[in-house]
């Protein structure tokens, strides 16, 4: 049910905010992407989690690594898949009408650039605090995509404005199945306990404060301190 509720949000507000701004093109054509992010990584890449997910499950429990390893490095693979789709998306900004840096949903057309300066880079952070909390708490995994979802609306929030509190229902899905999958592989028989009521605030809460560690883990993000935030110029109204 809660799956229904967050695609018919998604599908509802992506769709309203797509007619508003039907008639300024560079607007558009970032809703076309949107579209495309819904598409490709939440239906196409989400279905292939949910149908491969025994099978790739194997995989990981056959890999001789500690289980917070495999789960950090599983959500960062995830991760970097992700940002592949809307990079790709942003470069397909001829597609939708528009030259490439009129319209974008990444900070870059460059993917090195992204996920080294932009993006992966502040996530991985973010999911040590989860491995950090699924060591403590036996979070079901469903329960974990929607948490990190709900921090990835949060991060959205935060970084680039309250509008994308509305859109809760797609960054919910597109930052959830970063998540899901990998939150299988913490071992059933792990000493954690059940969470308790205040478990789900800080569960939302720890990983923006873990955040600042990229800059530990990613020195390049303070030994090169004037990479612009954005590659391209403020969006036309």
């Amino acid at each position: 049910m809660i799956l229904i509720l967050l695609t018919a949000w998604m599908i509802a507000v992506s769709g309203l905010v797509l007619i508003a701004v039907w008639e300024r093109p560079a607007h558009r054509a970032v809703l076309a992407m949107a579209w495309g992010l819904i598409l490709l990584w939440v239906w196409v890449a989400g279905g292939l989690m949910w149908y491969c997910r025994g099978t790739v499950n194997g995989w990981a429990e056959r890999l001789r690594l500690p289980w917070r390893i495999k789960f950090v490095l599983g959500c960062t693979l995830l991760a970097c898949a992700e940002e592949a789709v809307t990079t790709t998306l942003t470069n397909c900004a001829p597609l939708f009408g528009v030259a490439v840096g009129e319209a974008y949903i990444t900070a870059s057309a460059n993917y090195l650039d992204v996920v080294l300066y932009h993006s992966v880079v502040m996530f991985v952070p973010m999911f040590i605090a989860w491995a950090v909390l699924l060591g403590g708490w036996r979070f079901e995994p469903f329960q974990v995509f929607l948490l990190f979802g709900i921090t990835g609306t949060l991060a959205e929030t935060l970084s680039f404005g309250t509008q994308n509190l509305g859109n809760a229902g797609m960054w919910i899905f597109v930052y959830g199945l970063m998540v899901w999958l990998p939150a299988h592989w913490a071992p059933a028989d792990r000493p954690a306990w059940p969470p308790r009521w205040w478990a789900y605030p800080v569960a939302v809460l720890l990983p923006i404060a873990f955040a600042p560690l990229a800059f530990v883990l990613a020195p390049w993000l303070w030994l090169t301190p004037k990479h612009p935030p954005i590659h391209f110029p403020p969006i036309a109204p």
